[in-house]
């Protein structure tokens, strides 16, 4: 794998233009720019469809170039693990759980389908997704998500996986509604549940979750039951053996080899083993992603900008379909803004007001349109906290991993995630919260004003609510008043303080 070569120390990290990485990428490779398999100029995904990059600002550096290319090239790379011999796994909605399993066999590539909500944006609304979602009956009163219904149908943004699972229980609405829908076509869904996380009752054997939820220890052995049903499917999906006595046998250490003519040393199962080993793996992202969260947050001025580091933290659901390489991607964004932070450069002016948000965008642009009035991002909630938190390595595999489903904020009360976003909002200096609300989304219809509530209540922060449809350009006016009102807030905080 080659890496791009760092900027000199004396160039300047800003946004730019699409139009202006053209120039861009030919500076770099004027200096020696050396790419992954999958590089090269940002322009050819605007000649792929992607007809928002035009509308977007960009950092300037090779790492970022990286980044971008890393995550739009992704159908390619699906196509080229079918090629090879792979088998895909579209795991739907449970956001970073059962991707560490599917990672740990090494015939499996697992991606979400769910990703499909972004596509509105990116094409601008071609390539009729949404127009086919609303002719099976899923129309506009659904989250954006529901284009990944006209993506199966239409058969043109993703491989169809061989394998479709799918969380259910406390999840959203609309999510298990479109894939019910997507079911019904003729798309076979393995559902497992994931129950509402409750308060453990007085007395009641409970457990503490990563990211410090607790949790009953009732609710945790039946997440570890639904995630063997998964294992069990996994396994028999990449061509696994049944988990018989042999099997069991070489997770306790013994019985090493294979019985003379077997061929167990290319269909191990999904042993206990295999499984720590994956949880590892997916660790080490999970470990960067945290340095590069840190670095960013607690910066000034800001090193990185607000829609690469939204990029870069999807890459801890499912990495972008290749776990070795959403490393390296990740290791060059933090060597750049480790850059940037010694020498005291950053891509926005010192003193920005430092906003915590919540929910990501259905259009990219507003995280470019925060930054355009002053703000700057200082800590985020997209939704899928849990699969930034470390998983506990000194467990049981499925028990580590069953806790960490149940630490998903968005299967608890809005009044525990709202705790937390005031916990990680305080440890980063956070001065406002900007709670983005999803269209058609039924998880988002009353949590902005109760997490909004509970911040107001125990931080005394400015919030404010915004909608954010995957196109913004109509109410790009309204958003930006709203988000200047905001800013001009903590500015006026600031100066009463002085």
């Amino acid at each position: 794998m080659c890496l791009s070569p760092y900027p000199p120390v004396n160039t300047q990290p800003k946004r730019i233009t699409f139009a202006q990485w053209g120039e861009r990428y030919a500076e770099l490779q004027a200096g020696g720019l050396r790419e992954s398999s999958y590089g090269g100029p940002l322009g050819r995904h605007r000649a792929d469809g992607d007809l928002r990059l035009p509308k977007l600002q960009m950092d300037n550096s090779a790492a970022a170039l990286r980044l971008w290319n890393f995550l739009l090239s992704e159908e390619d790379r699906l196509q080229a693990s079918l090629a090879a011999g792979k088998k895909l796994v579209g795991t739907m909605k449970d956001l970073g759980t059962v991707p560490v399993m599917a990672y740990a066999l090494d015939n499996l590539v697992a991606f979400y389908p769910d990703g499909a909500w972004w596509l509105p944006c990116l094409l601008e609304n071609q390539g009729g997704l949404l127009e086919a979602a609303d002719a099976l009956g899923i129309d506009d009163s659904f989250c954006p998500v529901r284009a990944m219904l006209g993506a199966f149908v239409r058969r043109n943004r993703f491989p169809i996986p061989g394998l479709l699972t799918c969380s259910v229980g406390a999840t959203c609405d609309d999510f298990s509604a479109i894939a019910q829908r997507l079911e019904s076509l003729g798309f076979p869904v393995l559902w497992w549940e994931i129950p509402h996380r409750r308060h453990p009752e007085a007395h009641e054997p409970a457990v503490t979750l990563p990211g410090g939820f607790r949790a009953p220890a009732a609710q945790v052995a039946f997440v570890k039951e639904e995630l063997g049903r998964l294992r069990g499917a996994l396994e028999a999906y990449a061509g696994q053996p049944e988990r018989g006595r042999l099997a069991r046998r070489q997770e306790c250490g013994r019985d090493a080899r294979a019985p003379k003519g077997g061929h167990l040393a290319s269909t191990r199962p999904l042993s206990d083993q295999r499984l720590a080993a994956g949880i590892r793996r997916a660790n080490e992202v999970r470990r960067r992603l945290a340095e590069l969260r840190e670095l960013t947050f607690r910066s000034d001025p800001c090193p990185l900008p607000a829609l690469e580091l939204l990029i870069a933290e999807m890459l801890a659901i499912h990495f972008c379909s290749n776990q070795n390489e959403s490393l390296g991607v990740l290791d060059e964004l933090i060597a750049e803004v480790h850059r940037r932070v010694e020498a005291r450069i950053g891509v926005l002016a010192p003193g920005a007001a430092r906003v915590f948000w919540v929910n990501p965008v259905a259009d990219l642009r507003v995280m470019n349109l925060l930054e355009d009035v002053g703000g700057r991002v200082c800590g985020t909630d997209y939704m899928f906290c849990h699969a930034l938190d470390e998983i506990p390595t000194d467990l049981a595999p499925l028990e580590a991993l069953a806790r960490m489903a149940l630490a998903d904020p968005m299967v608890g009360s809005a009044v525990d995630r709202a705790e937390r976003i005031c916990a990680e909002a305080s440890r980063f200096g956070a001065e406002a919260v900007v709670i983005s609300r999803i269209p058609g989304a039924s998880h988002c219809a009353l949590e902005a004003s109760l997490i909004g509530e509970v911040v107001r209540t125990r931080m005394r922060l400015p919030w404010l609510e915004i909608e954010t449809p995957p196109l913004t350009d109509a109410m790009e006016p309204t958003l930006r008043t709203r988000l200047e009102a905001l800013v001009e807030a903590v500015r006026q905080s600031r100066a009463s303080e002085r």
